[in-house]
């Protein structure tokens, strides 16, 4: 995961932009919670102001009639049977999140953090939580003051929302636990003086709201989806690289295939790859090499796979924009109806089962690119020089950089087994099923990284083999693709160290469309 550079000014972008965004608990997108998370300002819509008014109103109308509702006046969980009095509401909501910032790890980075804060306010603003305005107010005024609460990546089990990571934002916001503010690791209180922004004192139902939704493993999951996202237009361009350096035939990429069997995702990456290998000097009508009508899998179903997974990705952003504008605390207050109902929108399960099918999905784009790799190493399949060498023998050339991507696909093919099959009972098993939602979202951003890694080793070796094709030109997209890969990796005749030009290249996987 990509953290935000140590003292960048909040608010305002990297790149310098004015953009702000306004959460009204209904409409916030992954692509308005990624600007958040770069540094845009937040602002509170005046509908979603008076409807969490409303909803707190009446709250305190039921605490001053004595009713018994969980959640405002009982304990949590396996405790909700215990009643709690009027005078210790105020203590108990303290303790709540006292008791819930149990995260370990190491911390999600700032980015992600401003995800979570964003769409945690986005869905208090719903007006379905019953705390006050103060509350999803003074997260606005976290994000917009730089403010980034200190949250372990691990301690969520995805049952009652993300607990412990959320619980570790509820501490920052009444002036406990630790926080980063413009580079520096802070006591919460320290940091949110320094701000200028007052901690919230907290009154009954106050604590649960802030802690019991899912958006941690959203603001995970949302900007792992949009960078899964843009490494599905990476694989098509390193994948025509590759087309072209093999000497592919355009056949398989013809509309007439696509259009009988018209999976979205696979019309999509055809009509991609048809662009990008358009008018290439060097390819063959008739295969990868003289005598082959037809090319390996590898290159010839690349808009099948490369579509599959944009498929994969588009369901998952789907149930994602569903969730981030969702009321997932428990119990809802309904204040139109009168009515506090308890129920279990905080179950995190479509998220972990879209965040594994994610995960799967990702990593397969690492399996088929590290298949093109392979064939353009192994001279038998390539009829290039062995592993791309000028020198073959003395030099090994691209050799060990496939037998990173091959240590890459290992380890990925442990971090796609499904996270969301593995339910453990909590809380004297009142919590029964879990979703293990939190464990999906963060490795599905390792299988992420690590496949940044695999197609960056694909353009480098795709790179190279264009060398041996030269005065041949590949199509002219490829050609740009192949400038900006030359722009951090020289073209090589000897042996060099290859691993701080494959982490350069990362930089340019991640915005190759």
């Amino acid at each position: 995961m990509q953290e935000i550079a140590g003292g960048m000014p909040f608010p305002g972008r990297a790149d310098g932009s004015d953009l702000a965004v306004e959460i009204d608990g209904t409409s916030l997108t992954l692509d308005q919670t990624e600007a958040v998370a770069d540094g845009a300002a937040v602002s509170l819509g005046a509908a979603a102001l008076e409807r969490i008014c409303r909803a707190r109103r009446f709250v305190e109308e039921l605490i001053e009639r004595g009713d018994v509702v969980y959640g405002i006046n009982t304990g949590f969980g396996g405790l909700s049977n215990v009643m709690i009095p009027p005078e210790r509401l105020r203590e108990l909501q303290v303790n709540l999140v006292r008791s819930h910032a149990c995260g370990v790890g190491e911390p999600l980075p700032e980015r992600t953090v401003r995800a979570i804060l964003v769409q945690r306010a986005n869905v208090l603003a719903k007006g379905y939580s019953g705390c006050r305005p103060v509350v999803v107010e003074t997260l606005i005024k976290m994000l917009n003051a730089g403010v980034h609460p200190v949250i372990p990546s691990r301690g969520s089990v995805g049952a009652s929302g993300d607990l412990a990571p959320l619980a570790h934002v509820g501490l920052v916001v009444i002036g406990e636990g630790e926080a980063i503010y413009r580079g520096e690791r802070l006591g919460g209180r320290e940091a949110m003086t320094r701000a200028g922004i007052e901690p919230v004192l907290l009154e009954a139902k106050e604590g649960l709201a802030l802690l019991n939704a899912t958006q941690a493993m959203t603001g995970v999951g949302a900007l792992a989806v949009l960078a899964a996202e843009r490494l599905a237009d990476a694989a098509d361009v390193a994948g025509a690289m590759s087309h072209e350096a093999l000497r592919g035939t355009p056949v398989a990429f013809d509309s007439k295939i696509h259009a009988v069997r018209p999976h979205s995702g696979q019309t999509q990456s055809a009509r991609r790859l048809r662009q990008l290998t358009q008018n290439g000097e060097a390819r063959r009508p008739n295969g990868d090499r003289p005598g082959k009508v037809q090319d390996a899998y590898a290159l010839r179903c690349m808009p099948q796979v490369h579509g599959a997974v944009r498929d994969a990705l588009a369901h998952v952003r789907k149930t994602l924009e569903i969730e981030i504008n969702s009321a997932a605390d428990n119990p809802l207050i309904f204040a139109d109806a009168g009515e506090v109902l308890s129920g279990g929108n905080f179950h995190g399960e479509p998220l972990a089962l879209g965040f594994d099918y994610a995960a799967i999905a990702v990593a397969a784009l690492g399996t088929i690119s590290e298949r093109r790799v392979e064939r353009l190493v192994n001279p038998a399949l390539s009829g290039l020089p062995a592993f791309l060498a000028r020198d073959p023998g003395i030099n090994s050339g691209m050799m060990m950089a496939h037998v990173t991507a091959v240590s890459l696909i290992a380890e990925n093919n442990v971090l796609a087994h499904p996270a969301s099959v593995a339910s453990l009972p909590t809380s004297a098993n009142q919590e029964d099923h879990v979703s293990m939602g939190m464990t999906s979202a963060v490795k599905l951003t390792k299988v992420i990284e690590n496949v940044e890694l695999i197609l960056a080793i694909e353009l480098m070796c795709a790179a190279q083999a264009l060398e041996f094709l030269k005065p041949l030109e590949p199509a002219p997209r490829v050609k740009d693709a192949y400038t900006r890969v030359r722009g951090i990796v020289p073209a090589t005749d000897r042996d060099m160290p290859l691993s701080n030009y494959i982490e350069s290249l990362v930089v340019l996987v991640r915005c190759l469309a």
